[in-house]
C-alpha cells in the first residue's frame, strides 16, 4: 500500500522570502512586537475567526486536532492528520474573480461530480492554498470539492457544509464528501476528500478522491481516513440530479411480437422506476442494494443461469457477464456491451424494455448445454482468511494459492515452487491477477482478501 504523504515545512531562519525578510526587520526594529513563525501561520487566526461564523449552531463541530505525534504503524502518516493549509472562501478564479452567488446548489449529477473529480487526478493538479487551476478553482482540498461538486465558487472546509446534508455511512455513495473541519485551527487536521465508493464488502477501505501534496490523487484510503478518523463526517450534495440515459448509445430495435421498443407488451418508462445510481455504483468493489436490484432484474430478464448463488450487494462476475448478455441482447457490441450497466441499460431493465437474454445473446459466456439451463457453478474452497497470507506464513493455503496462480497464467514470478512459504513472488502474482480485475491502490496490494480468492478459483 502507498502510504499517503502530507509535508509540511516550516522555513528556516535564514528563509529569503519577501514575508520572512520583512518580519526580521520588525523583530529588529522592534522586539515586543515580533511575530513568530512563517507569515503564512498568521491566516490561522483570521480563517479561525471566520470558522465561528459561519459554522453557526447547526453544525457540528469535531474535537480540537491532539498534539502531532511519531506514527504507530508503516503506512500511516505520521500525526493526527493531514497538513493541508487553505485558502478562505473566494470567487472563481481567485479575489480578482466574480464574486459567488452561492443562494441555490447548482444541479449536478454523481457521475458528473466524478467524472470532473477524474479530470484533476489525470492532469495531476500540484496543491496548492493561493494557486487557482485554469477552471477557476483554487487547487487546496476544499477547491477541489468546489470543482468536482460544480460550486459557484470556492468554499473550504468551514462553508462546504451549508452545500451538503448530514448521512450515516451507511448512505455513502459516490461524489459525497467525507469533511474534518477544526474550528479552533483550521490548518491543524482539517481536510475534506471524494468519497468514490467502497473497495470491498466489508467497508473498511473506500477509494478517496482528494487534492493533498503533491497533487490530486485517487487512493484506497481505510474508512473514515488515515487518521482522525473519528472527526470526519459524511455529507451530501444537496443539488444532486438524477442521471440522464446516454445519448450516444445506440436505439433498441422494435421487434413484434417480443419485447422491444415499441411494443404494446411494453410500457413507457413508469413513474416508480428507480434511478440511474450513477457508474460508480457498479464494478469492481462495489457493495451496494443497486447491485442487489441489477442482479434480480437481470435474472428476470432470463440472466439466472450466470448466478451461482444470489444476487446479492457484492459486484461479482456473474454480475457483469449477465449484464453484457443483456446487453448483446440488445444487438450492442463492443464498449456498448462492456459489461457495467449505463443509463440505457439501467433504463432498460427497471421499465421492463428491451429483448431478453438468449443463449445466443450470452456470447458462450454463459457456460454450455440447452438454452436456460443453468450452468455448473465452479467449486471455490473455503476462503481461509487474511492471516494465512503475510510475511512468515506457512501452510498449506499458500501452496494451493500459487498454483491456481500458475494455472491462470500469473506464475512468472516464481523460480522454484509455488511452496507453502509465503514469498514475494506470491505477492507479485497475487497483485497481478487483482490489477486484471481492474483494481488499483489498496485494492491490489498483493495479499488476497475473499473477493481475491473468489475470483482465482471462480
Amino acid at each position: 500500500m502507498v502510504a499517503p504523504a502530507f509535508e509540511e515545512f516550516e522555513p528556516g531562519s535564514d528563509c529569503e522570502c519577501p514575508g520572512c525578510v520583512d518580519r526580521r526587520r520588525a523583530a529588529q526594529a522592534s522586539p515586543a512586537a515580533a511575530i513568530v513563525g512563517h507569515p503564512a501561520a498568521q491566516r490561522t487566526v483570521v480563517i479561525a475567526a471566520a470558522a465561528s461564523a459561519v459554522l453557526g449552531a447547526g453544525h457540528a463541530v469535531p474535537a480540537l486536532a491532539s498534539p502531532q505525534q511519531a506514527p504507530d504503524r508503516p503506512g500511516v502518516p505520521a500525526g493526527d492528520g493531514p497538513e493541508t493549509p487553505q485558502g478562505a472562501k473566494a470567487p472563481l478564479h481567485g479575489p480578482g474573480g466574480k464574486p459567488a452567488d452561492s443562494a441555490t446548489p447548482p444541479a449536478t449529477t454523481r457521475t458528473e461530480i466524478i467524472d470532473r473529480a477524474k479530470k484533476w487526478v489525470a492532469a495531476k493538479v500540484p496543491y496548492s492554498m493561493t494557486s487557482y487551476w485554469s477552471d477557476g478553482y483554487r487547487q487546496d482540498c476544499s477547491g477541489y470539492v468546489s470543482m468536482a461538486w460544480k460550486l459557484p465558487g470556492n468554499e473550504w472546509t468551514g462553508s462546504l457544509h451549508q452545500y451538503a446534508t448530514r448521512v450515516t455511512k451507511e448512505q455513502l455513495q459516490p461524489g459525497d464528501m467525507l469533511l474534518f473541519h477544526n474550528p479552533a485551527d483550521p490548518t491543524n487536521g482539517s481536510h475534506v476528500v471524494l468519497f468514490g465508493g467502497w473497495t470491498d464488502h466489508t467497508h473498511g477501505y473506500y477509494v478517496a478522491y482528494e487534492q493533498t501534496r503533491p497533487n490530486t490523487r485517487r487512493l484506497a484510503t481505510p474508512y473514515a481516513y488515515w487518521t482522525n478518523a473519528a472527526k470526519y463526517v459524511p455529507y451530501r450534495y444537496k443539488g444532486l440530479v438524477a442521471e440522464p440515459v446516454d445519448p450516444g448509445l445506440p436505439a433498441v430495435p422494435a421487434v413484434p411480437g417480443k419485447e422491444g421498443g415499441g411494443d404494446s407488451a411494453n410500457p413507457g418508462p413508469s413513474a416508480q422506476a428507480p434511478p440511474y445510481p450513477g457508474r460508480a455504483a457498479f464494478g469492481p468493489g462495489a457493495d451496494n442494494k443497486h447491485v442487489t436490484l441489477l442482479g434480480r432484474l437481470l435474472v428476470e430478464r432470463g440472466a439466472k443461469r450466470f448466478y451461482a448463488s444470489g444476487p446479492g450487494p457484492r459486484w461479482s462476475d456473474a454480475d457483469r457477464r449477465a449484464t453484457q448478455a443483456f446487453q448483446r441482447a440488445q444487438g450492442w457490441r463492443g464498449a456498448y456491451a462492456d459489461g457495467l450497466p449505463g443509463p440505457l441499460t439501467w433504463s432498460l431493465l427497471t421499465t421492463g424494455k428491451g429483448r431478453n437474454i438468449t443463449a445466443e445473446a450470452s456470447g458462450g459466456s454463459g457456460g454450455s448445454g440447452s438454452a436456460g439451463a443453468p450452468a455448473q457453478a465452479p467449486r471455490v474452497p473455503a476462503y481461509p482468511g487474511r492471516g494465512m497470507f503475510r510475511p512468515g506464513a506457512d501452510n498449506a493455503h499458500v501452496t494451493r494459492l500459487g498454483r491456481q496462480l500458475v494455472r491462470k497464467g500469473f506464475g512468472k514470478y516464481y523460480t522454484k515452487g509455488p511452496g507453502p512459504r509465503w514469498g514475494d513472488a506470491d505477492r507479485r502474482g497475487v497483485e497481478a491477477f487483482q490489477r486484471t480485475q481492474g483494481w488499483r491502490g489498496g485494492a491490489a496490494d498483493g495479499y488476497p482478501g475473499p473477493e481475491t480468492w473468489r475470483r482465482l478459483f471462480s
